[in-house]
């Protein structure tokens, strides 16, 4: 579902399964027809329909596959919808994922507007029954989330909007109300993500964490053009002049905290549209540049996950917005700029723009003297050579803050991949001009990217987020926002609040 309808609910459900009133309750079969326990359950009391329906070759439990079988005797659910979970000695994190998002499509495929999810129950590593409720939540929002606000006939079909999930007791309650939330943050990064350029610019954006504020009492500065030139943020406005849409840069702030604990900083690119500037990008896929300002989108989308947690934790987001576009004013190669830092920067490549909105708000965040920045960036088409799409790749001048960001991502599931940031690639950023150059050769783009960066976050802990493979899709038939990495970041706040 969307943010805008935020039609899906979710709850819990604890009683015998067959006794359970339910349009369609989803229940598990392994490999060579083996029930899980809500399955047995349900067989026996339909006296042994199920088992009869597997056996007679309808299905056999393999990864994937579901069958759906109406008005069982002895069930108070209309539907039971079983659902293939493969071989039960591999079933793992993907495979359970799997299996939620696959029974979840069957469902909202049918007439059923409210499901019981049986699944949870399944032992899923060394995950606790916690972990299964939030991923099954978080699976579902994205697998049931669509955009069609933008099309003149918009899809009003009703559709499967709650879904509980079966507990023998109250404990995963604290799970599903972290997934839940999570699933709406997304939501909202992936509505903005998704929404095109001329409609979502950096005034729109700061419009929606204008909102936020609102909505759940955080504080929200939105700084015009002017007020970023007060502050000599000469990189981030040079990247801004070829465009008619005016900058911002969004600052919010929840002091869910003790007064005067250091807060934990999220910085987001949101470049709204990157046609590369005067180093223009060549015409294929340039319509999925509207994705570049998803790393803002994923701070925005956080911040509302925290809202709706009311984390106890001071945490401040900003968020650089503004367009990369080529006109008569805008940057050229050979350029030189001075960031708010003081440090001068060649502009070889008028592409490498995100570096250059993000080192000026990485100087800013400075002044809230933070016990760690997070920057997160569709930065790099080298980082998706590297890493493809399943991993965000992470730099960090601090192992502490790496290994807290690397199992917040193995947690939430929404990985990453740790990368080198060695002197040796400072190299590759030598100006014989400036004191540096905004690119640094196609060997090791992504890092070199990173170790731009690294210059201007000397001094607080600082990881770097490099998302461009795993923020959106690519292709028409599969063009989209993930809403990554909102998990990863959800998660890890959530952890830092633990353990303060």
């Amino acid at each position: 579902m969307s943010a805008k309808d935020n039609a899906l609910k979710f709850s819990t459900k604890t009683g015998s399964p067959e006794k359970l009133k339910s349009d369609c309750i989803v229940a598990g079969v392994f490999e060579d027809r083996k029930l899980s326990a809500t399955a047995r359950v349900l067989d026996k009391a339909s006296k042994g329909r199920i088992a009869a329906a597997l056996k007679s070759g309808d299905m056999d439990g393999r990864a994937g596959s579901t069958l759906l079988l109406r008005e069982l005797p002895g069930i108070a659910a209309a539907r039971v919808l079983l659902v293939g979970l493969g071989k039960q000695d591999e079933f793992a994190e993907k495979a359970y994922r799997d299996a939620v998002a696959t029974s979840v499509k069957a469902v909202s495929n049918t007439a059923a507007r409210e499901a019981l999810i049986a699944l949870g129950e399944i032992k899923v590593g060394k995950r606790s029954a916690d972990w299964n409720i939030a991923q099954a939540a978080i699976v579902a929002g994205d697998a049931l989330y669509r955009f069609d606000r933008m099309k003149s006939k918009p899809d009003n079909q009703a559709r499967l909007g709650h879904i509980s999930f079966l507990s023998g007791n109250n404990a995963v309650a604290k799970g599903l109300k972290q997934g839940a939330a999570i699933t709406q943050g997304m939501a909202l990064a992936r509505d903005l993500g998704n929404t095109p350029s001329n409609v979502c610019t950096p005034t729109y954006l700061a419009n929606q964490a204008k909102q936020l504020a609102k909505t759940y009492g955080f504080k929200c500065r939105a700084m015009d053009k002017a007020a970023c030139e007060k502050l000599g943020m000469g990189s981030f406005l040079s990247v801004a002049k070829g465009s008619d849409k005016p900058p911002m840069f969004i600052e919010l702030r929840h002091d869910g905290g003790k007064k005067g604990e250091q807060p934990i900083v999220l910085v987001g690119k949101a470049i709204t549209f990157d046609a590369g500037g005067i180093s223009l990008k060549p015409p294929a896929d340039m319509d999925e540049m509207n994705y570049d300002m998803s790393g803002g989108g994923a701070v925005l989308g956080a911040f509302r996950a925290i809202g709706e947690l009311g984390l106890k934790l001071n945490v401040v987001g900003l968020v650089p917005a503004c367009e990369n576009l080529p006109d008569a004013h805008a940057n050229k190669p050979g350029d030189i700029v001075t960031s708010m830092s003081g440090q001068t920067i060649e502009i070889l490549n008028t592409d490498a723009e995100g570096r250059l909105i993000l080192c000026d708000a990485l100087t800013y965040a400075e002044r809230f003297k933070p016990a760690a920045v997070v920057d997160l960036a569709t930065l790099t088409g080298a980082c998706v050579i590297a890493l493809g799409h399943h991993p965000s790749a992470l730099y960090a001048n601090d192992d502490k803050l790496a290994q807290a960001l690397e199992q917040a991502a193995d947690h939430a599931w929404d990985r990453v991949w740790r990368m080198p940031l060695w002197d040796e690639y400072q190299e590759q950023l030598k100006s014989n001009l400036a004191d540096m150059a905004n690119i640094g050769g196609r060997a090791g783009g992504s890092i070199t990217a990173a170790c731009f960066l690294e210059r201007f976050a000397k001094n607080y802990a600082w990881a770097h987020l490099d998302i461009a493979g795993t923020a959106y899709r690519s292709g028409r038939d599969k063009k989209g926002s993930t809403g990554r990495p909102v998990p990863l970041l959800v998660q890890y706040l959530i952890d830092q609040e633990g353990k303060r």
